[in-house]
């Protein structure tokens, strides 16, 4: 949707719905929007903001007034930077900002006074580093980075031991940490990966016959062996609450690499 949609009070309060634990949650996802609804500020009891699959490209610092927020979800915008206010809603859970154009330095030090978050999606952007505050995230157990152009990880990562599931794939990562922590465990697991593309042509049969093996799976049925495709990869950290990024995911990974 290319024009931007204009919200009024009016919609916005008919957009409300009641979660099953009595929540209520403010779904205006993929409606065109462009400039972030000033009328949001009337919504004070709002515990579930979703606004992804915009066109948002900054965010107003009147956006640190929405302090009641538990889940916030921006990810599918053109968003490049954050609002050092961003920090004042202080009782965020969950906060999605992936497959955004966010750079490491669009990213306030007050991000660190979100002591709550529990998970955090900063996958899909293009940051190389971190704010160090975030070593006070001790409740954070999710960290997507994703698709982004990290050569090392932030050292506070490997302290926050309350992480459970961390998710660096597809970064230009030079080595691998390794050590004790939950942090640590999840990295030490993980398999570089490189991408080369070369045509069937400029490959010898032994070369050619190796990465056709790579891309088949066996399996037994039925006493005979079954070679089969290997299926194509989800991108599973575009999936986080209050989000249907499953669906579309491949179109907006191709529209995140025109930027």
């Amino acid at each position: 949707m290319s024009k931007s949609k204009k919200l009024t009070l009016k919609m916005v309060k008919k957009a409300v719905k009641i979660t099953m634990d009595g929540r209520q949650r403010l779904d205006l996802s993929n409606m065109g929007i462009a400039t972030f609804p000033k009328c949001l500020l009337k919504m004070t009891n709002v515990d579930e903001l979703d606004l992804s699959r915009n066109l948002l490209r900054k965010l107003p610092e009147f956006i640190g007034n929405l302090s009641s927020l538990r889940c916030l979800d921006l990810h599918s915008n053109k968003l490049q930077a954050l609002p050092n206010t961003f920090g004042n809603l202080v009782r965020l859970t969950h906060l999605n900002l992936s497959n955004n154009c966010l750079t490491s330095g669009g990213l306030p030090t007050t991000l660190g006074s979100l002591t709550c978050l529990q998970s955090l999606n900063l996958g899909l952007n293009r940051l190389d580093d971190l704010p160090p505050t975030m070593a006070a995230l001790t409740n954070l157990q999710e960290l997507c980075l994703f698709d982004n152009v990290f050569k090392k990880l932030p050292e506070f990562v490997e302290i926050l031991t309350s992480i459970t599931k961390l998710n660096a794939d597809r970064n230009p990562l030079s080595y691998t940490h390794r050590g004790g922590t939950a942090a640590q465990k999840v990295l030490a697991s993980e398999v570089e990966e490189t991408l080369y593309l070369a045509t069937e042509c400029s490959l010898c049969t032994t070369c050619l016959g190796r990465c056709k093996r790579e891309t088949q799976t066996r399996r037994v049925r039925g006493g005979k062996v079954v070679i089969e495709r290997k299926r194509k990869r989800s991108y599973s950290g575009l999936i986080t609450p209050n989000s249907v990024a499953i669906n579309t995911q491949d179109v907006w990974r191709i529209e995140w690499q025109k930027h």
